[in-house]
C-alpha cells in the first residue's frame, strides 16, 4: 500500500477504505510517513469531505493509535461531558460534582487553556495543593470512592491526533468537520467513559461562527460516537457573549461554587443545570431536573467538590471559603464609552483581553497568573450609561491594563435600542 495511491484517491474524490485509513494513521503514529505525504492528503480531505464511514473509520483508528482508558474497575455506569470551548466557560467545576451527588460517575480528563479560551486544569490547580496529574490507579479509586475525578492528560491517549492536529494548524486544513469531529471524538472514545455529552458553542466566542456549522460539526460527532457503541448527545449553546460574569483562573472557580451554592449567575446557572440534568438522563436517572435542584439546595453537590478537592490533594477549605483564593495586586475599572445599549459583546476579543492580563498563555509552557481575569458588570442587552462601571479587570502587573483594556472596548458594540435577546440553548441532538 503506498500513500501516493491513497492521496490520489482522495484528491479526486474517491472514499478510503478502512485498511487505508489505518495504514495511513500507524503511518502517522510510529513516523513511517513523510510529513509532506500527510499535509497532502490532510488537504485533499480538506477539499473531497469524508463520509460518515470515513470519518468514523478515521476517529476509530486515532482512537486506538495510542493508550485506551478502562474503566472496567469503576463500578457503574461512567460519564462524561466535552465543550468545544468559549469564554467564560467553567461548566465542568459545576457539572461534574452534581452529577457525582446524584449518583453517576464521572471520570473526566480535561485539558489546558490556550489562546483566548480557558482551561479547567489551569482553573482548578488555582486550589492550593490541587493535583491534576493523577495515576491511573489513583483515579479509579477517587472515583469509585467519590464518584468523580477531574485530571489532566497523563496517559498517551490517540497521539495520531496529536500529530494530525499539529500539522493541520500549520497547513489551513483545520476547518473541516470531519477532521474536527474525528479530533475531539477519538480522545473521548479512549477516555472509555459510556456515555458522552457535547457542549458544542457557537458565535463570536467559538470555533464554529454560525449555527448551520455548529449543528454539521454536533451531527458528525452524535454519529461517531452512536457509530463506536457509546452513547452521545450533543448540545448546541450560545456563545457569542461570554458564559457568566467571571473569566479567568480563581475568579471562575469561585463563581462555579457559588452556582453549587445556588448563588450563580442566570446564564451559567441554566446551562449548568441543563448539561447536569442531560448527563442524568443519559446514564437512565429518573427526575433529573429535580434530583438536579435538590443536590444544589441541600449542599450535597458543593460537599461532593470539595470531596474531590481533597482526594486530589488540595485544601477544601476553598470550597467552603472562596475568600482564600488569593486576590490580584491590581484592579482596574472600564467604564462605558457612551449611553445606550450594550448590543454585543465580541466573546472572543473579551477572551484576549483576559489572556493579555495573564490568565492566558500565548503558547504551551508560559505560566500563568491565576489570580488575572475580567469580573463583567454588565453584559449583551444591559443599559448603561456613559462612565459608568462595565467591568473590572485584575492582575498582578499592573502594566498589563492599558492594552487589555483597548482589547476589551473593541469587543463592545452600543446601540440607542435594546437588542434581541439570544436563547442560550440553541439545540439539542
Amino acid at each position: 500500500m503506498r500513500m501516493y495511491d491513497i492521496i490520489l484517491k482522495k484528491r479526486n474524490g474517491g472514499k478510503l477504505t478502512k485498511e487505508e485509513i489505518n495504514f495511513f494513521v500507524k503511518g502517522v503514529t510510529d513516523k513511517t510517513i513523510e510529513l509532506y505525504h500527510i499535509s497532502a492528503l490532510m488537504m485533499a480531505i480538506y477539499f473531497q469531505g469524508m463520509d460518515e464511514e470515513e470519518t468514523l473509520n478515521l476517529t476509530l483508528a486515532m482512537s486506538d493509535s495510542g493508550e485506551r482508558m478502562n474503566l472496567e474497575k469503576i463500578e457503574g455506569i461512567k460519564v462524561d461531558k466535552h465543550s468545544t470551548g468559549g469564554v467564560g466557560d467553567k461548566t465542568t467545576l459545576a457539572v461534574v460534582p452534581i452529577v457525582a451527588a446524584c449518583g453517576v460517575k464521572v471520570a473526566k480528563m480535561s485539558g489546558r487553556g490556550l489562546g483566548h479560551t480557558g482551561g479547567t486544569i489551569d482553573k482548578l490547580e488555582s486550589i492550593e495543593g490541587f493535583q491534576t496529574s493523577v495515576e491511573p490507579e489513583k483515579f479509579f479509586q477517587i472515583v469509585n470512592t467519590h464518584g468523580l475525578c477531574v485530571a489532566g492528560q497523563s496517559m498517551n491517549l490517540a497521539p495520531a491526533d496529536k500529530e494530525l492536529y499539529a500539522l493541520r494548524d500549520v497547513t489551513a486544513t483545520v476547518e473541516n468537520f470531519s477532521l474536527i469531529a474525528s479530533s475531539i471524538m477519538s480522545k473521548k472514545l479512549a477516555s472509555g467513559s459510556d456515555c458522552i455529552l457535547l457542549d458544542v458553542k457557537v458565535g463570536s466566542g467559538a470555533f464554529m461562527k454560525t449555527y448551520d456549522d455548529a449543528e454539521k460539526l454536533a451531527q458528525a460527532m452524535v454519529k461517531i460516537g452512536n457509530g463506536a457503541g457509546r452513547k452521545t448527545v450533543a448540545v448546541i449553546t450560545d456563545m457569542d457573549k461570554p458564559l457568566g460574569n467571571a473569566i479567568g483562573n480563581s475568579i471562575e472557580v469561585i463563581e462555579a461554587i457559588e452556582t453549587l451554592k445556588g448563588n450563580g449567575p442566570e446564564d451559567f446557572t441554566l446551562l449548568t443545570k441543563t448539561l447536569s440534568s442531560d448527563l442524568l438522563k443519559m446514564a437512565g436517572i429518573d427526575n433529573a431536573e429535580e434530583k438536579v435542584e435538590e443536590v444544589i439546595s441541600n449542599g450535597k453537590a458543593l460537599r461532593k467538590l470539595a470531596d474531590m478537592v481533597k482526594a486530589q490533594g488540595g485544601n477544601e477549605n476553598y470550597v467552603y471559603d472562596t475568600s482564600l483564593f488569593p486576590k490580584a495586586e491590581f484592579t482596574y475599572k472600564i467604564r462605558a464609552e457612551k449611553d445606550g445599549f450594550i448590543s454585543h459583546m465580541n466573546a472572543e476579543s473579551v477572551g484576549i483581553a483576559c489572556a493579555k492580563l495573564g490568565a492566558g498563555r500565548e503558547k504551551k509552557g508560559d505560566s500563568i497568573d491565576f489570580t488575572a481575569g475580567i469580573k463583567l458588570l454588565r453584559k449583551t442587552g444591559d443599559k448603561v450609561s456613559a462612565g459608568e462601571v462595565i467591568a473590572e479587570m485584575y492582575s498582578s502587573d499592573e502594566s498589563k491594563f492599558t492594552d487589555a483594556e483597548k482589547t476589551f472596548n473593541s469587543s463592545i458594540t452600543y446601540s440607542e435600542t435594546k437588542p434581541e435577546k439570544i436563547n442560550l440553548i440553541l439545540g439539542k441532538l
